[in-house]
């Protein structure tokens, strides 16, 4: 016997700040005008500087990741920084779009914010060795939204 298949359930953007706070707690968030705005301070290694990783979403928007402090730009010296699609303030290219790897019934506590970690991660051993071991695709231009 086939059962059907549970279409996904799109998480609002009051869901998404509550998983968010809950799963970071000390973390700040609030909704305005329909948008969600969320910002944590994130050590991507005990040996890692503080980052602090700003969230923006709009329902039927594409999110966006920035890290505003410590500037990017200034830590890379010059240096066009991989996968990102604007250099400041920097917005992380974290997944590509229309693939399925986030999807709205996806909590950005376990997807976005996660792989803006692992980023950070890849963006110190960047700065170190020259090399983006992070892996990805990054598209030519970002999704419109």
């Amino acid at each position: 016997m086939k059962f059907p298949s549970k279409k996904p359930v799109r998480l609002g953007i009051a869901q998404q700040l509550q998983f968010l706070k809950m799963t970071f707690p000390g973390s700040e968030g609030f909704l305005k005008n329909h948008k969600l705005f969320w910002q944590m301070h994130c050590h991507p290694t005990p040996l890692s500087r503080d980052y602090r990783i700003d969230l923006e979403y709009g329902e039927g928007t594409t999110p966006k990741v920035f890290v505003n402090d410590p500037c990017l730009a200034d830590l890379a010296k010059g240096k066009e920084i991989p996968h990102l699609y604007q250099q400041k303030p920097a917005r992380l290219c974290l997944y590509l779009p229309g693939n399925g790897e986030w999807t709205t019934d996806k909590p950005f506590s376990k997807t976005l914010i996660p792989w803006a970690a692992m980023w950070l991660f890849h963006f110190e051993d960047w700065l170190i060795c020259g090399e983006w071991h992070g892996g990805g695709e990054h598209p030519k231009q970002p999704v419109a939204h």
